[in-house]
């Protein structure tokens, strides 16, 4: 679903929000809150995989050191 103004997009189609019945209602804002937490849980998941990269990084540099410091 998009929703521009009033209007209402469904698979190509258009329709009006005020043409809408409470329980058609319902159901846009259901798909709006959704398509939110999806929106948000994308933006986290982002967040995450960066953070996980870079203390993987971290750990890498300080066992690189470790190998060095018993070799050295």
């Amino acid at each position: 679903t998009e929703e521009k103004n009033n209007i209402i997009n469904i698979d190509g189609k258009e329709y009006l929000k005020d043409d809408l019945n409470n329980d058609q209602t319902y159901c846009v804002n259901q798909l709006t809150d959704l398509q939110n937490k999806s929106n948000n849980l994308r933006f986290q998941l982002d967040q995450v995989s960066a953070s996980q990269q870079v203390f993987l990084e971290k750990l890498k540099i300080s066992l690189e050191e470790k190998e060095i410091s018993k070799t050295g």
